[in-house]
């Protein structure tokens, strides 16, 4: 019979064989998950950086079924952000929309150079030039002031003679440019990223809602205040009526009961709704500004900008022309797309009216002469 000390070398033997089994089950099992792991992330990374086809997208990126294919479909935020320099089926809606904020930024720098006189001022001092600049921004974006410059004598001679003029405030102006901007940003910044996940679908889908009624409601201050601008509680009431409108509007869209796809028509009927309510004050400016033919010219412009956001949001829902040819259109040519050429379109068209009630304001059209 064994001895006490010959069972604990026995035990001691018969343990340290099974505490190595053990060790070795345990790196093997590390050693498999690891590499299961490996294999999951690989597959993962693959899928997620894949453009896919309509099926394959959770429910709440299935927003029009005639567009087949090249979806991005919850990358990762990094691949997601640098997707912008890729092909796929919002690639036109972010470039159109940058390139439109980039529109803008030009034109706004410009005419901030233009009511600073700059080439005025290419021949003083740097310091001078400060001076000049900060006086005539206080001036120019928020008071009425008289000025003049020198205009070069029509009759091929060496003379030239001061002019005197007035010109009006520009913040409306500017409030217009920014609002575009603001829009056009948004619009390019939610098409790039709204993929990423759901969270994020929903804010930068709520991020766009806003970004255009911010738009509509900025194009309405220079409209509304030049052309009453001999009526300043017309301008208060008009100006009061569509902020609230669009504060409205923008609570409304941003629920995320109606961010859903089914509620397309509704959200494009808001943005319609609150736009064809300019019809009011442009026919009371009409009325009130009747005979004066460059107030007209400019109300013939708004025209043109009513009739190219109706016509960008008509195709925008009417989801012309991929319902016509399902997946012919995935990468370039569908409604979107087109609806925001028309964006860009329209707010130049308004751009264009704005310069005009500027200029007939600036060049006399001041509230004694009517």
């Amino acid at each position: 019979m064994p001895g006490k000390s010959e069972m604990k070398q026995r035990r001691a033997r018969r343990n340290g064989v099974e505490g190595e089994e053990k060790a070795l089950n345990d790196d093997y099992e590390k050693k498999k998950k690891k590499e299961e792991d490996e294999e999951e992330e690989e597959e993962e990374e693959k899928f997620e950086c894949s453009l896919v086809k309509y099926e394959a997208l959770p429910d709440y990126l299935k927003d029009n079924e005639f567009i087949l294919d090249y979806y991005r479909s919850e990358w990762p935020l990094k691949e997601t952000f640098l997707s912008v320099f890729l092909w796929h089926n919002e690639t036109l809606n972010i470039w159109t929309h940058l390139g439109g904020f980039f529109l803008f930024l030009g034109l706004t720098i410009m005419n901030l150079m233009e009511i600073n006189g700059v080439g005025q001022h290419i021949s003083t001092s740097s310091g001078a030039i400060a001076d000049s600049l900060m006086k005539n921004i206080s001036q120019s974006l928020f008071f009425e002031y008289q000025g003049s410059h020198i205009l070069e004598d029509q009759a091929f001679t060496l003379t030239s003679k001061p002019v005197t003029f007035t010109r009006v405030p520009r913040w409306p102006w500017f409030v217009f440019l920014g609002g575009a901007m603001v829009c056009l940003s948004f619009s390019s910044i939610t098409h790039l990223l709204h993929s990423h996940s759901r969270r994020a679908n929903f804010f930068f889908w709520a991020l766009d809602y806003t970004g255009i009624s911010t738009m509509i409601i900025s194009s309405f201050f220079p409209a509304i205040y030049y052309a009453f601008f001999c009526h300043p509680t017309l301008q208060l009431l008009y100006l009061s009526t569509i902020s609230l409108i669009g504060l409205i509007t923008v609570i409304t869209l941003t629920s995320p009961s109606l961010s859903t796809p089914r509620f397309r028509p509704l959200r494009g009927g808001l943005f319609l709704g609150m736009g064809f309510w300019g019809l009011i004050p442009t026919v009371h400016a009409i009325v009130v500004n009747w005979g004066h033919s460059d107030s007209l010219m400019g109300h013939a412009y708004e025209a043109v900008m009513a009739l190219a956001y109706a016509t960008g949001a008509g195709i925008y829902m009417s989801r012309i022309p991929e319902r016509w040819r399902p997946g012919a259109f995935d990468i370039a040519g569908h409604s979107h797309q087109i609806f925001h050429v028309f964006v860009i379109l329209g707010a130049l068209a308004h751009y264009t009216a704005m310069r005009v009630l500027m200029d007939w304001r600036d060049g006399g059209a001041t509230c004694l002469l009517q």
